[in-house]
């Protein structure tokens, strides 16, 4: 894969215009209304509860050991804050765009430890990989099929894929289990054989240390801390722990999905000499799509990832910008005929994305795999 990635490259078309005014309007908008970039004051006041969001129910279940079925109400609601933080902080920070201070941009994008989760590994498969190849099939891996899921029309059709609409959300709340467990240390392997991850040998032992030990505080914390000097159930605590898993699991996979595996979007391959046929700004637009705008719940507590155009053509930008510079982007797409993918509600997004997974599960193989 290295060595295609080295070699895909997108044209322009003639239309990089478009992205240049599309800056040009964005960042006059900044300008005009004298305001900064990234998080404001609502955002940090956000990050506060959410984190609170998550802390005190787990402090409660140490302190109170309430009975079992309130427990696992309260794992069930540390499950649903961690996805908010994931979500709205820690992908902020880990894209620069939380703060100006690097130094609060690194410490808040460490909340990424609180499922289990490396950084090093995330920034190489999110920011590098999803952002600049967006769904391109051995690229992007966030669509990467998994196990028994197909997210791309490229890759190897099996029977079973007809049947994933039907049990697709299951599996997508096993993911940040299977994150925190072992997707870490396939990654660091897959990224280093494949040369993504460009560290010589001395820097990615000191990585892959650090990894292992997140991981062992990790589990230490959340699974050994209540057994052995709380003197809780370990298959209690284990059953809460793994419930919380499920609620975040699902719904960060959900909401990625609901972004990007719908349809109307794209999955454009390379030609054989590596070329994507498009401008990279036009081909953001054409992979990725908004859902529910108007939901000014959802959207705070999905961190703005329901205005996934605006954030794949500003990362840098924090997401409580991302309803304004929507208007911004879908006045200038349509100036330049260029479609603006939208499902008006969560549940039209939803329906969009079974739909296509029925698809995917039906289609043939499209093309002969590559890389």
């Amino acid at each position: 894969m290295s060595e295609l990635k080295a070699q895909v490259k997108f044209v322009d078309q003639n239309k990089t215009e478009f992205y240049s005014i599309l800056k040009s309007r964005v960042d006059q908008y900044f300008t005009e209304n004298n305001i900064s970039k990234f998080a404001n004051v609502t955002m940090v006041i956000k990050t506060i509860i959410l984190l609170l969001a998550y802390i005190l129910p787990f402090i409660f279940i140490l302190f109170f050991q309430p009975s079992f079925g309130v427990s696992l109400m309260l794992w069930s609601f540390m499950g649903i804050a961690v996805a908010g933080i994931g979500m709205s902080v820690m992908h902020d920070a880990n894209h620069g765009a939380y703060s100006a201070n690097k130094n609060v941009n690194y410490w808040l994008g460490n909340t990424l430890n609180l499922l289990g989760g490396s950084v090093f590994n995330w920034k190489l498969q999110h920011n590098i990989l999803h952002h600049t190849y967006t769904n391109i099939t051995f690229l992007d891996d966030d669509i990467s099929d998994r196990l028994v899921l197909k997210f791309s029309p490229h890759t190897k059709q099996k029977s079973f894929h007809q049947f994933q609409w039907i049990y697709a959300f299951f599996f997508y709340g096993l993911l940040t289990f299977y994150w925190a467990v072992a997707k870490d240390f396939i990654q660091f392997y897959q990224f280093s054989k494949n040369g993504v991850n460009n560290n010589n040998r001395k820097e990615n032992v000191f990585i892959l240390a650090k990894i292992i030990g997140i991981k062992i505080f990790y589990f230490s914390l959340m699974i050994v801390v209540p057994v052995y000097f709380f003197n809780m159930i370990f298959a209690h605590v284990f059953a809460g722990f793994a419930l919380m898993h499920f609620f975040s699991g699902l719904i960060l996979t959900t909401v990625f999905q609901l972004a990007h595996t719908v349809e109307n979007t794209t999955h454009p391959l390379p030609n054989k000499e590596g070329i994507i046929a498009n401008d990279w700004a036009i081909h953001q637009l054409n992979t990725t799509a908004d859902f529910a705008p108007n939901n000014k719940l959802l959207s705070w507590y999905i961190g703005g990832l329901n205005f996934q155009v605006e954030h794949h053509l500003f990362q840098k930008i924090s997401h409580v910008h991302y309803p304004e510079i929507a208007k911004i982007v879908k006045q200038t797409a349509k100036e330049y005929g260029i479609p603006h993918i939208e499902n008006k509600t969560l549940f039209s997004a939803i329906k969009s994305h079974i739909t296509y997974l029925k698809q995917l599960g039906k289609l043939p193989n499209l093309h002969e795999a590559i890389g």
